[in-house]
């Protein structure tokens, strides 16, 4: 029996594709469980989705390759913020923002402010409130 891994992905729609039912089916057809992150769409414009799906690593590849059928393009890097610490001054303004806390107090004693990817939930307060940029959006 395979086992279930979870693996955060993201799609980007087709202006034409929008208006399909594809999340139905991921969990329908596909025996995934879906966590939708953030989402954009709309069938006037290109979508978004940002998701975990959750299941054996072959149900999630037959979901993926049924997902393209649609011209959705499917990104694994799951990396939908970036943090670039180049441009972080570690002011801490983004610290009470980030309700995940993915952006963190890393060293106390210099105020470093760190970012863990992993514990992201894409929320974008970090973009909304950073004077310097230092957070981006991949979309």
């Amino acid at each position: 029996m395979s086992q279930t891994i979870t693996q955060k992905l993201m799609l980007f729609f087709p202006k034409c594709e929008c208006e399909k039912p594809i999340i139905y089916h991921l969990v329908k057809d596909y025996d995934l469980i879906v966590n939708v992150y953030r989402a954009k769409v709309t069938p006037e414009e290109e979508g978004y989705l940002v998701l975990d799906v959750t299941g054996t690593e072959e149900d999630i590849e037959r979901a993926m390759d049924f997902v393209r059928t649609f011209n959705v393009t499917v990104n694994y890097t799951g990396k939908g913020v970036t943090w670039d610490e180049r441009r972080c001054t570690h002011c801490g303004q983004c610290l009470a923002h980030c309700p995940s806390g993915a952006l963190h107090l890393a060293d106390p004693a210099t105020r470093q402010v760190g970012y863990d990817e992993s514990e992201c939930i894409e929320c974008l307060a970090c973009i909304r409130i950073c004077p310097f940029g230092t957070c981006a959006s991949a979309f």
